[in-house]
């Protein structure tokens, strides 16, 4: 019995004692020459491990042997290759690195293999379902009818989508030390390339600058360093300060969360709000906004005299502190946002642009003013008065945590900004172009999926030290091939990986 690999095999020989030899064969030279006898044994175990042993060895003696291309056999095997068709090399860099880790994280209970291409697809070539077909089909060798996929999300919501929320929730959990104690929440909008409205899609104000797109609000929830818990979508008519407290008790229940410290921006800094987390005995951490306080707060906000890195707290109510810090590089920062829009503001007015109907408080508008019936003015006073207010930040907290850290666990809130980021761009989910609600909860779904393996494959780069991104990661991965063969003496397939790079090897560290 023998299995070729090139020129090179293994040989089981059968001697008169009853006993068989392993022995590894070299007939590049076009005869049969015994390159290392492993060892022999008549136990059928100790014969497959001493076979297992010379496939292991078969790689340090092929890189040891000279090729005489002189050789029948050798330019045989190289009129061979040169029949190779592009169909059979095959990348599987993506599925060895993400499929691993899809693994490792537990979406591997998931026994439908769709759901696993399409999550490792959308962190490799994330696209629109038909490109994902696609490239399935180009690199993978994956043949798929995208009405498939169609009808798979059309049921993945209903079937698959508590599970998959499961999973992550337990994977952040033992990533967090088996304790959730804060959350982080935001909303983000996300558009469609679509024309027409409907139930879940309206067009609206836009975080991503598309009004005139139809949109759904997404409301994600994050524990420490971004790792995600959970989401919800929303009709985009809804108030995003609505969408809190049900986000909240959901996944409360859910997941049979002790109440977590909750931290938002300002965005969702309303009396109901906090009302509702009050009365709910939830503990905050939510950004203030300083300017919108009475008249009295302001007047004692604006009476401290603050340095830099400094802190103020004002008692708002018996368990209510308003937390005032203050920054040279936020005051600089403002007052060049404030110069910024000011000159916008003048370039307008300057080319008639500006009506009555933008004499509104939204951003930079509040400094115009109208004199007389139609004289839009820009009111320079407004404009020099706010320079009190910059490098000044605010944070209402019912909290007992101490200053410094209400303020550290509030500048966390960037790893939920960069969650929507890492969303929208390196797994671009959207625009969407799905028009079915399903799909649409199907295409968020899948994203979320895709975005939990993102963080694990960073995590694991950051423990390893490894000067690589998630996103290089993934680059790397795509020049990861596999060519499969057809060896001409056995006349049978083998499939040989390619030697991967320094970089990749990198990456081998992370699974």
């Amino acid at each position: 019995m023998s299995r070729y690999l090139a020129w090179v095999f293994v040989r089981e020989k059968k001697n008169k004692s009853g006993t068989v030899s392993i022995q590894i064969i070299d007939k590049s030279s076009g005869s049969y020459r015994v390159a290392k006898t492993v060892g022999s044994s008549s136990d059928p175990d100790e014969i497959a491990y001493l076979l297992k042993k010379a496939y292991a060895i078969i790689p340090t003696l092929i890189g040891q042997t000279s090729i005489d291309f002189r050789s029948a056999s050798t330019r045989e095997f190289v009129q061979h290759l040169r029949k190779v068709k592009t169909s059979q090399v095959q990348v599987d860099g993506p599925e060895k690195v993400f499929g691993k880790i899809f693994d490792d994280i537990g979406f591997g209970e998931i026994k439908e293999e769709l759901f696993r291409h399409l999550v490792i697809t959308r962190l490799i070539a994330p696209g629109s379902k038909l490109k994902t077909v696609d490239y399935l089909e180009r690199y993978k060798g994956v043949s798929i009818d995208v009405s498939r996929v169609y009808r798979f999300m059309d049921t993945l919501q209903s079937s698959l989508k508590e599970q998959i929320e499961q999973i992550t929730f337990e994977y952040t959990k033992s990533v967090l030390g088996g304790k959730i104690s804060v959350v982080f929440y935001d909303m983000t909008t996300l558009y469609f390339e679509a024309s027409d409205e409907d139930d879940l899609r309206i067009t609206g104000f836009s975080k991503d600058g598309k009004p005139q797109n139809p949109q759904i609000l997404l409301g994600l929830l994050v524990g420490p360093n971004g790792y995600p818990i959970g989401y919800e979508l929303f009709e985009r008519n809804q108030y995003e300060g609505h969408t809190l407290i049900p986000v909240l008790e959901h996944f409360q229940q859910r997941f049979d969360l002790s109440r977590p410290i909750v931290i938002a921006d300002a965005g969702l800094l309303s009396a109901p709000n906090i009302r509702d987390l009050r009365s709910k005995q939830y503990e905050f951490i939510l950004g203030a906004r300083l300017k919108n306080e009475s008249e009295k707060i302001k007047e004692q906000i604006l009476a401290l005299s603050l340095s830099d890195g400094d802190s103020a707290v004002l008692k708002i109510h018996d368990d209510l502190r308003l937390i005032v810090s203050y920054s040279d590089k936020r005051a600089h920062k403002d007052r060049k946002n404030r110069e910024r829009g000011l000159k916008r503001l003048e370039k307008n007015l300057n080319k008639g642009k500006l009506t009555k109907s933008h004499i509104n408080n939204r951003g930079y508008n509040k400094y115009l003013r109208l004199e007389g019936d139609i004289n839009i003015q820009i009111d320079y006073d407004k404009f020099d008065a706010d320079n009190k207010w910059d490098g000044l930040k605010g944070y209402l907290t019912n909290t007992r945590l101490s200053t410094k850290n209400v303020i550290e666990n509030y500048n966390q809130l960037w790893h939920i900004e960069k969650a929507f980021r890492i969303s929208k761009t390196d797994l671009r989910i959207r625009p969407i172009y799905h028009r079915n609600a399903h799909r649409i909860e199907a295409h968020i779904c899948i994203s979320f999926a895709a975005y939990t393996i993102y963080k694990e494959v960073e995590r694991r780069l950051i423990v390893e030290k490894i000067p690589l991104s998630p996103v290089r990661v993934a680059e790397l991965t795509k020049t990861m091939y596999t060519l499969k063969i057809k060896i001409p003496e056995t006349d049978q397939w083998e499939t040989i990986p390619f030697e991967w790079t320094d970089e990749q090897n990198l990456v081998a560290k992370i699974i």
